[in-house]
């Protein structure tokens, strides 16, 4: 008894010692988790799981300190409590950013919600500002412990439970306003009655600017490796031919037009997706398309149109889209007359 707890006394004070080190650690084994995930080793869903598991830290960080007391007889030190929740925001934060960073459509409003996330990053491993600015104002860190909470479950429910894009963010985004609420209720203590149906309209407020902005959301799990836009594709070796960026009004008449994707998926998941074929900005059609994961080069598919407006010049587009309305990609080409 006596020796394991010497030992993690041991550990604790060289945690203070080297605050570097937790730094450093939670950055190479958030990439080297996105590698094994990517590769679709048997070890992603372990660490998906392990992931959401260290969350429990943070929900009853007060229990396991009045447990610490009593079985050590002496408290957890604040520091030390400091960096082991700092470490969950590192490994939750590096283990996403990766999946995120590679889904992203930069030239969209996903270029927001990548950009919070490598910020929030950021802040986890320069100590003097998560310690000193972040931490001391209590509504800004419970904010970061959203967010960060949020993008983990996008990126870990795909591949532990294999939920499509659309399940999981409603249930990340419900679990995640779920847990705002009793973070929101120690940051603006309720004091009134009228306070306290205010915090239920925050809360709900909440889900609902996250579910108005779901488009901005890079689905984390899914994305192109490859695509092309082309008027030929081998449907037997399901390649396609000569990608274009711009092609006459007669060609597309004549032979119409594939656009191919390759969208990479984990292991298990089955996904509905769209093509959105736009034409300056307007709708044209929307094909569904169902894909399965598991496939290294991503799930191979594909949409043919050869009906098109009188007037076809301009700018075309085709979203690769979820079901929820998430942007996987977009494909780009002009027609000229």
């Amino acid at each position: 008894m006596l020796t394991w707890k010497t030992r993690a006394l041991a550990v604790i004070a060289l945690l203070q010692r080297y605050p570097g080190v937790v730094a450093a650690f939670g950055f190479i084994s958030g990439v080297c988790s996105f590698i094994l995930v990517d590769r679709q080793a048997r070890l992603a869903t372990p660490i998906a799981v392990m992931l959401l598991v260290s969350w429990l830290w943070l929900t009853l960080e007060s229990v396991v300190t009045r447990v610490f007391a009593r079985l050590f007889g002496r408290e957890l030190p604040q520091p030390v409590v400091r960096y082991l929740t700092q470490m969950i925001h590192q490994e939750s934060l590096f283990f996403v950013l990766p999946f995120f960073i590679i889904t992203t459509t930069w030239n969209s409003g996903q270029l927001m919600f990548t950009g919070l996330l490598a910020c929030a990053g950021l802040v986890s491993i320069i100590d003097p500002i998560y310690n000193k600015w972040l931490a001391p104002r209590r509504w800004l860190y419970l904010a970061m412990h959203t967010l960060t909470l949020f993008a983990a479950l996008l990126t870990a429910l795909p591949i532990i439970l294999h939920l499509t894009t659309a399940q999981s963010y409603k249930l990340a985004l419900g679990i995640a306003v779920a847990l705002s609420f009793p973070s929101l209720l120690v940051t603006f203590p309720v004091q009134r009655w009228w306070r306290g149906l205010a915090l239920i309209v925050l809360t709900l407020a909440l889900g609902g600017v996250g579910w108005l902005f779901r488009s901005w959301v890079p689905p984390a799990t899914l994305w192109l490796t490859e695509v092309a836009v082309t008027t030929e594709l081998d449907d037997f070796n399901r390649s396609p031919g000569e990608s274009l960026s711009t092609m006459t009004a007669t060609d597309l008449r004549t032979k119409g037009l594939y656009a191919y994707t390759a969208i990479n998926a984990p292991r298990g998941l089955a996904e509905r997706i769209y093509h959105v074929w736009r034409h300056n900005g307007k709708e044209m059609d929307r094909i569904a398309l169902d894909i399965n994961g598991g496939r290294e080069k991503g799930y191979r598919s594909w949409t043919h149109k050869q009906n098109f407006p009188q007037d076809v010049a301009g700018d075309w587009e085709v979203r690769v889209l979820t079901e929820d309305g998430q942007v996987i990609g977009v494909l780009r080409f002009e027609v000229t007359p």
